[in-house]
Formats: structure tokens, sequence, C-alpha cells
């Protein structure tokens, strides 16, 4: 039995299977959609909702033009920050 350095590892073991990537782009594609889904949600609130959340319509909009759902979740922290001290 021959013992492999971690760099000589083959090829076929250091890639990915396809399937495993296709799996992880259907849970991303599935979670932008429901993050896409719960902010279209907050833009039919009125804007006595949104003000008692800390946001407003244009900090909604802003974030669903966000591609990453860690910016848009920031986005609206920050403006809630920024709104709770006013």
């Amino acid at each position: 039995m021959a013992i492999s350095l971690p760099g000589e590892r083959s090829l076929a073991a250091a890639t990915p299977s396809p399937f495993a990537a296709i799996t992880r782009w259907i849970a991303l594609t599935k979670a932008a959609r429901t993050r896409r889904i719960a902010l279209m949600a907050l833009l039919d609130l009125d804007q006595s909702r949104l003000a008692d959340l800390g946001i407003t319509r244009a900090d909604v909009t802003a974030a669903l033009s966000v591609r990453k759902q860690a910016g848009s979740a920031s986005l609206l922290n920050a403006a809630r920050a920024r709104n709770t001290r006013l």
C-alpha cells in the first residue's frame, strides 16, 4: 500500500461532484426567491407599519436591488439603526 501526500491527490478526488453543485445552486436559488418574496411583502405594508419597523420604502427597494442575501440584511439593519437614532 502506497502512502500519498496531500499534494499528490488525483484530480478526480479534488473536483466536487456535479450533483453537489446542482444541489447547492438549487438551495441558493430557493433562498434568494424566499428573500425576494419577503422583501416584496414588506413593500405591501403601509408607511406607518414600515416606520414601526424602523425602515422606509426606499430602504426596502434598496435591499431588493442588492444581490447577496447578507448584503440586504445588513442594509436593512443599518437603516433601522439609523432611523432609531433620529
